[in-house]
């Protein structure tokens, strides 16, 4: 397998692995019945998948994917819609 193939395949399994983290985080609060805060422990394993997600996203870069620039520019455009479609962000 090339370079490029297994940087692609880890990054998708590291994303999968991440959208779990979260949905399991959301699950873990539901069935809190006093708290309804995410525990401990699914929250230690959100930063573990974060933190995956984002070393693959530093391999794409050192590689020469992806720069630091264009990435810059889609998160201010990213927050810039959710100011307008969501309550993640409060508009100016």
């Amino acid at each position: 397998m090339d370079n490029l193939s297994e940087l692609m395949i880890i990054t998708m399994e590291e994303c999968g692995e991440l959208t779990q983290a979260c949905s399991k985080v959301l699950r873990v609060r539901e069935n809190q019945q006093i708290t309804r805060l995410p525990s401990k422990q699914s929250l230690m394993d959100l930063t573990k998948e974060v933190a995956d997600v984002m070393c693959m996203i530093e391999l794409m870069k050192e590689q020469g994917l992806i720069n630091e620039s264009d990435i810059n520019q889609g998160i201010e455009s990213k927050r810039d819609k959710l100011k307008i479609w969501s309550k993640l962000i409060k508009g100016e």
